[in-house]
């Protein structure tokens, strides 16, 4: 297959998630991604414990990895003439640190005004412009923890959900400016952020707030829209989350688990009516569900055509039936001679995944490959 985005060059200066993110979205896509990392263990991320360890492998797949030091006026030397070759660059620094290091946009312009520089940032311009951020930070500022956690405590999402979709977007910038260059010759500076981000993602809640005129209630505490939408348990203890969002679908659950008193009553006949009685169809639902193993409710969910969901950990999903049979997750290097499933992007093209075709670099490793060609240059 064909690659969109082949004969690209990318240089990434990130670490973390969200200039990673972006870069193997770019490297997936076919593109040439260069990770410059500091010289000795390289990217810190690569040694982060706990909830931060496995960033590394997930992001950083598909990427050639150099190493140099950008306070040394030769490695920085050999960085600019980097840039000078390639098409995009990545960066999540702070505000300010680009430019301090002479890489700002307005200086790489300069030598390379093809050049499609994304910074990756906490906030846009503004008021908040020179704050520093995290995914926690703006899920507390932008909304999204109010909406997440029960009444009265805020909590996280459980992913790093604005890191990664402010990566995404930076992608999205990337493969327009890309397209603007073939007509203008010019590149572009983008900017994406987390903060704005966040913003994107709880847009609805802010709507409905407007106008119904009431403070939007936490989705845990939320007035719901169906009367059957929820997690319910199952015989062994399992949990279930079991949907019935219309008529059709209301009557067949019905009929599927022998509600007979619930598919007979008129009150019921109506979205409505239903959702007034909601804890009286829990009630009922239950009742039948405690009786039966976690399998036979998948089993009559599917015949009876109802959204269902089987309660899974992040564990679980390595043996994930969809997910091994179509390929969905890829066996890669993570530290040494240790490997993990990762998963691939959610993206056919013609049917066919994006595939993992080089292992997570080690530091430096691309070294000889990228940088000898740039000091022969530069010292002919």
């Amino acid at each position: 297959m064909t690659l969109p985005l082949e004969g690209i060059r990318v240089v990434e200066l990130s670490h973390m998630v969200m200039g990673p993110s972006c870069g193997m979205i770019l490297a997936d896509l076919g593109a040439e991604v260069i990770k410059v990392e500091p010289r000795g263990d390289g990217d810190k991320t690569r040694r982060l414990p706990g909830s931060g360890s496995g960033l590394f492998a997930t992001f950083n797949r598909n990427k050639k990895s150099i190493q140099l030091d950008i306070h040394d006026a030769e490695d920085l030397d050999i960085l600019l003439a980097l840039l000078d070759t390639s098409d995009v660059l990545v960066e999540n620094f702070r505000g300010g640190k680009m430019q301090s290091y002479g890489l700002g946009y307005e200086t790489l312009k300069a030598r390379n005004p093809g050049l499609v520089y994304c910074s990756l940032k906490g906030f846009l311009p503004g008021p908040y412009g020179d704050r520093s951020a995290l995914d926690e930070v703006v899920q507390m500022l932008g909304g999204l923890a109010y909406m997440t956690g029960p009444p009265g405590r805020p909590l996280r999402a459980g992913a790093s959900v604005n890191d990664i979709m402010g990566g995404m977007f930076g992608v999205i910038g990337i493969q327009g400016a890309l397209r603007t260059r073939e007509i203008t010759g010019e590149g572009a500076h983008l900017t994406s952020s987390l903060f704005e981000n966040n913003v994107f993602l709880v847009g609805n809640h802010m709507v409905q707030a407007q106008t119904t005129g009431e403070e939007v209630q936490p989705m845990s505490n939320r007035i719901p829209a169906w009367a059957v939408y929820d997690i319910f348990r199952t015989a062994g203890g399992g949990q279930i989350f079991v949907a019935a969002v219309s008529d059709t679908q209301f009557a067949s659950m019905c009929r599927a688990f022998g509600l007979d008193d619930l598919a007979s009553d008129i009150t019921l006949a109506t979205n409505t009516g239903r959702v007034a009685a909601r804890q009286t169809i829990h009630e009922s639902l239950q009742r039948r569900l405690d009786e039966l193993p976690l399998e036979e409710i998948e089993r009559i969910c599917d015949e009876a055509d109802l959204s269902y969901a089987r309660v899974n950990t992040p564990s679980d999903l390595v043996d994930d039936p969809h997910l091994t049979q179509t390929g969905g997750l890829v066996e890669t290097q993570t530290s040494g001679s240790d490997s993990a499933l990762v998963p691939l992007l959610p993206l056919l093209i013609d049917g066919q995944r994006l595939e993992k075709r080089s292992e997570v670099p080690f530091p430096g490793e691309h070294d000889a490959e990228v940088l000898d060609p740039l000091r022969k240059r530069n010292n002919p």
